[in-house]
């Protein structure tokens, strides 16, 4: 494998980054909201069934408050 001198690897690096597509403000706002919804999502349902699950152990076991 041949050397890469540290100038030939900043080139490089430039050269791919030219390549890349970055996402526009619209995108990037769109895809954080919906990552803040699913996670309001997840939230809510992981909610919901640990007070079920806690509900049923209560009532078969009589553990808890």
């Amino acid at each position: 494998m041949a050397k890469t001198t540290p100038g030939q690897f900043v080139r490089q690096v430039r050269t791919e980054l030219s390549k890349v597509t970055w996402p526009t403000r619209k995108e990037t706002t769109i895809s954080t909201v919906m990552v803040f919804i699913m996670v309001t999502l997840a939230a809510l349902f992981f909610l919901i069934v640990d007070q079920l699950l806690a509900w049923g152990v209560q009532v078969i076991f009589g553990l808890g408050g």
